[in-house]
């Protein structure tokens, strides 16, 4: 008998907030939507730290453009950090224990 798959922690949550999971071996439909999502929010990542860069250089920044960069830059570890716990699952490894602060 096979074990069961091991559930994927999806990059996106339900309308409640909960974390979404897919319990699925393969390349089905969900995991390739799921590995585009992940593949666009780390992208999305890379590009507003190019856009933090150089808000940070600019001495012309005010206050409140910088806490709209730090809300930005929030979303965007929160979304990066749940690829990489979703990834490390896959991968078999034993993640370090992390206070699961939400919004």
């Amino acid at each position: 008998m096979t074990p069961p798959a091991r559930p994927r922690l999806l990059p996106w949550s339900s309308p409640e907030g909960k974390p979404c999971y897919l319990l699925s071996e393969g390349d089905g439909p969900v995991t390739r939507q799921a590995d585009a999502v992940e593949r666009a929010q780390l992208a999305s990542g890379t590009i507003l730290l190019g856009h933090a860069r150089a808000l940070l250089r600019d001495h012309r920044t005010t206050a409140p453009e910088v806490r709209f960069l730090a809300c930005c830059l929030t979303d965007t570890l929160d979304e990066t950090l749940r690829v990489a716990k979703s990834r490390d699952t896959r991968l078999d490894c034993e993640p370090p224990e992390f206070a699961d602060e939400g919004p």
